[in-house]
């Protein structure tokens, strides 16, 4: 089970995408991880920006996203 919370916003992040678009875009070895909301205004894009770009990895076969 996933069980890490939001650095910014302290929500939990129980969705296996929400943490691999997190290591996808900051690192594998991060430690502290956003939720969709904070991720995305931390990178300065919209939720539906990340989303396409969850979709697109998963797509390429990124192990992140199984």
């Amino acid at each position: 089970m996933i069980n890490k919370t939001c650095i910014m916003c302290g929500a939990p992040i129980t969705e296996k995408n929400v943490i691999g678009i997190n290591q996808k875009l900051l690192g594998r070895k991060i430690i502290n991880f956003y939720c969709m909301d904070c991720l995305a205004d931390y990178l300065e894009v919209s939720i539906e920006d990340l989303l396409e770009r969850i979709e697109e990895f998963k797509d390429e076969g990124c192990k992140l996203f199984e």
